[in-house]
């Protein structure tokens, strides 16, 4: 049995928020889930008790509350809005293992708006220095929390990150969620992972997945 912990998820009416909040409920972690209209978030909480009334579910008013009380802090948000929320959260995150799950996708969906030697990521590492940010999740889609084995295969979610304890803790929050988790290096493998969604994105576009798609490396 993993170590129960306190997740903030911050963008939690979001369909990726959404996904991540009704997988997680299932284990026996403690969710504070946080968006900007309180009234969606309620509606999640109902939703998700409705489903599992012993989950510990709440909705807070405040995303810094939130990360304040949270041993994990994932920010389901875009990344155009991680600037913002990264400087209210800066003070409260110290420590923390802070989740990006972000793509930061061209309108077009053709490439990434970062230069080739970033990530979204890095970027918000920089942006809390003394968090222990992890890339997780965003190699996956949002109706692959319904449905993590697709095909008979469970789809592989990638992470990766620069501090050994924050990968094994993100690691069993992965596998909580459905999917079967695979480190795949240092922080700066995000540039890699984030690619990867972008691939996805543009073969779920071309061939019709029906935005139920993920990776998976096959091996003996």
């Amino acid at each position: 049995m993993s170590t129960k912990q306190t997740i903030a998820i911050i963008g939690a009416t979001g369909n990726m928020g959404s996904g991540i909040a009704k997988s997680l409920s299932k284990s026996n972690n403690r969710l504070l889930l946080f968006a900007q209209h309180l009234d969606k978030v309620q509606t999640l909480v109902e939703e998700i008790k409705k489903g599992n009334p012993a989950a510990e579910a709440e909705a807070i008013a405040c995303p810094t509350n939130a990360s304040w009380e949270a041993d994990i802090i994932i920010l389901a948000v875009p990344y155009a809005a991680e600037k913002e929320l990264a400087d209210k959260i800066k003070d409260v995150a110290n420590q923390k293992i802070v989740i990006s799950i972000s793509n930061p996708l061209n309108e077009t969906y053709s490439g990434l708006t970062t230069s080739p030697d970033t990530s979204a990521a890095e970027e918000l590492q920089k942006l809390l220095p003394n968090s222990k940010v992890i890339k997780a999740f965003n190699t996956v889609f949002a109706a692959d929390f319904a449905t993590p084995v697709i095909g008979g295969q469970q789809a592989d979610a990638f992470i990766a990150g620069s501090d050994a304890a924050a990968l094994q803790t993100v690691s069993e929050v992965v596998q909580q969620a459905g999917f079967n988790p695979i480190v795949a290096g240092e922080l700066t493998v995000s540039r890699t992972l984030e690619n990867m969604t972008v691939l996805l994105i543009q073969l779920t576009m071309k061939y019709n997945y029906n935005w139920v798609a993920g990776w998976k490396v096959l091996h003996n």
